[in-house]
Formats: C-alpha cells, structure tokens, sequence
C-alpha cells in the first residue's frame, strides 16, 4: 500500500450517524488489517476499530454496539458506520494499515496513516 485518504467526516447532533471510508491506493490491500483510530487534543491516538485481514472486527469497548467496521477488498476501501454518536466520539479519526492480524489495541503496531477526518458531535 502506499496512500491512505479519509472521507465522510463532518459535524452531526448526538444520535446522528456518519459513515468514514478509507481508500487504499497501491496493492495487496487484503494482506493488511484496517483500522480506525481517534485522537483529541491532549491525548495519545485510540484505536476505535481494526478490520483484520480475515475480516474479523474489534472495537473499542465504547464503540461497540454502535460503530460497525467493513472492508471491501475488490475496491481497497474500508468503511466505518457510526451511529448513536455521542459528543465523546468526537475527535480526528485516522484511517490505518497494519500487520494482517491486528486488533483496535495494536496502535503501535501500524505503520500507514491517512492524514485524518475530523468528526464533532455537538448540539
């Protein structure tokens, strides 16, 4: 893989969804697994949801429930659906590659970055 770019961002009320994508640019997009992960001012970047490369999920306890994470390794995208957003879901959400069997608490371990989307959930 060589690039990352987020899309979808953007600000929305509590209990109002958003959909990220991730496109992927380069090859071998399946042998790596996707992730999404969240940072605020002040504090380290948190995995919020990693896609392996067998398409088993994890997330961020928080995020359970009602984020869901997918692939689509024909057109190297990976997508994460967020509904019931609460005003702590806010943050810069980073799109990410790493080694094919990771989970969402393997942040050190990725090594591709998207440059970020951001999301704010206000009323």
């Amino acid at each position: 893989l060589q690039q990352l770019k987020e899309s979808g961002g953007g600000s929305v009320q509590p209990g109002g969804s958003l959909r990220l994508s991730c496109q992927a640019s380069g090859n071998l997009f399946h042998s790596y697994s996707m992730g999404w992960f969240r940072q605020v001012p002040g504090k380290k970047r948190e995995g919020v949801a990693v896609i392996d490369g067998d398409s088993n999920p994890t997330y961020e306890g928080s995020a359970e429930g009602r984020f869901t994470i997918s692939r689509d390794n024909s057109e190297n995208t990976v997508f994460l659906q967020m509904s019931d957003l609460r005003p702590e879901d806010t943050g810069l959400y980073y799109c990410a590659a790493g080694p094919f069997y990771s989970t969402y608490e393997d942040v050190q371990d990725f090594h591709l970055w998207g440059q970020g989307t951001q999301v704010t959930v206000s009323s």
